[in-house]
């Protein structure tokens, strides 16, 4: 509060909770005890584990009584997975959460005027062929219902058509085959070297025949590594604003945050998270 009137923001329509003093503290941790059962948790271990404040807003969100989350300011990445997956839950037919990033390039005419999908850049350090295949489909599918996309999705690598053999290129190859078949009708083309994937003209020289070379709106990078360092070139070198990590696989709308995220960040994911929420993407 105190905060707010140095700032002169007017906060009186916004609800501050204290998770110490919640009201309902005593319901969310009898609901927490239901959903550890197994585990045996106490109502006093659920009331000290739920008066953290990613615990309790987890809580919220599974109670009904909030929309979605945005966490990660102040928190791991690991600890609002954590907390997303424990109380929340997985999608229906979703075995793993991840993560994608939206980023909006300023001077290029690419993917959708300018805006790509990064995808997984937080999560998963290192998906199998099948957690590739799914982080495709389940990137494709929030494209889709959140930015109204019809999805282009490259699946990334050092090699463009067997231009290099490497197991690691093998990965990429298994993983776009398992996408096509779970999802047969999706635009997916792999494996693609970035170049190949968003500028037409190295489209034309490297391909014969292909939906998305050249034209992908959606960027599967095969590790946590390529990913993450990728959209942070492109963010601060390419003066991108990019918008997540946003998750998702979760039954409801959460979206975790960069310890260096600033204002225009945070405002940028909750507006996400409010269109989510408001889409049913669950």
């Amino acid at each position: 509060m105190k905060k707010a009137s140095d700032l002169n923001l007017e906060i009186e329509n916004i609800e501050i909770v204290n998770p110490s003093y919640s009201s309902k503290l005593e319901k969310y941790a009898s609901l927490y005890c239901r959903i550890r059962k197994r585990k045996g948790v106490t109502e006093k271990l659920a009331k000290r584990i739920l008066q953290k404040n990613l615990y309790f807003g987890a809580m919220m969100v599974r109670a009904g009584d909030a929309d979605g989350m945005v966490a990660g300011a102040a928190n791991l990445t690991a600890s609002v997975i954590r907390a997303g997956r424990l109380i929340v839950g997985l999608q229906k037919g979703v075995s793993l959460p991840s993560s994608f990033f939206i980023m909006d390039v300023p001077g290029f005419v690419g993917g959708e005027n300018g805006v790509l999908i990064f995808a997984d850049a937080a999560v998963n350090p290192d998906p199998t062929p099948s957690q590739l295949a799914e982080i495709a489909i389940s990137s494709a599918k929030s494209a889709e219902i959140l930015l109204g996309w019809e999805p282009r999705v490259a699946m990334l690598s050092f090699s463009t058509k067997g231009s290099a053999h490497h197991p690691l290129v093998d990965k990429v190859v298994e993983a776009t085959e398992i996408a096509k078949k779970r999802a047969p009708h999706l635009l997916i083309d792999g494996e693609l070297q970035a170049d190949a994937a968003i500028i037409p003209e190295v489209a034309r020289r490297k391909i014969k025949e292909s939906d998305v070379a050249g034209r992908a709106n959606i960027l599967i990078f095969p590790d946590l590594n390529a990913a993450n360092i990728a959209y942070k070139l492109v963010q601060y070198m390419g003066r991108a604003k990019a918008y997540g990590p946003i998750l998702q696989g979760f039954s409801k709308p959460i979206s975790d945050l960069s310890r260096g995220a600033s204002v225009e960040d945070i405002v940028g994911a909750i507006a996400i998270v409010c269109v989510e929420a408001q889409r049913g993407m669950s």
